[in-house]
């Protein structure tokens, strides 16, 4: 928003001296001054024995998910990209909208139904994983 100049500021900066510009000698100093120090942060070691958190901690999968993902006790992200991979190995995604999965005999197992959308593929994924 440009402002207004109206004889009366005009005329006060008229009056003013032009400030003179810091020495570069100064201004390099306080750069240096103003700069964190770069260290590099030590990482607290970890407890032995210290619980992975939910999203880490293997489930397996239930007969109908190991066909696809394998029988391993996996993370639930791990599983949820080994779906994926399935689903684009075999060209599952709808063309025409490829948020919805076309289930396959596989997948129609585990989903329930014959399309699914990513959004409630992670719902149809929780009831076939357990603590493993």
């Amino acid at each position: 928003m440009a402002t207004k100049t109206t004889p009366k500021t005009a005329e006060k900066a008229a009056e003013k001296p032009a400030e003179k510009a810091a020495p570069k000698a100064a201004a390099a100093k306080t750069a240096e001054k103003a700069a964190p120090a770069k260290g590099k942060k030590v990482a607290a070691p970890k407890a032995e024995g210290a619980k992975p958190n939910a999203l880490q901690q293997p489930l397996k999968p239930s007969p109908e998910l190991a066909a696809v993902v394998g029988e391993a006790a996996l993370p639930r992200g791990e599983v949820v990209s080994k779906v994926w991979e399935y689903i684009k190995k075999h060209e599952l995604q709808n063309p025409e909208n490829k948020r919805e999965i076309l289930a396959d005999d596989k997948l129609k197992k585990v989903f329930g139904k014959d399309k699914c959308t990513m959004f409630e593929m992670n719902k149809h994924l929780a009831a076939h994983l357990k603590s493993a």
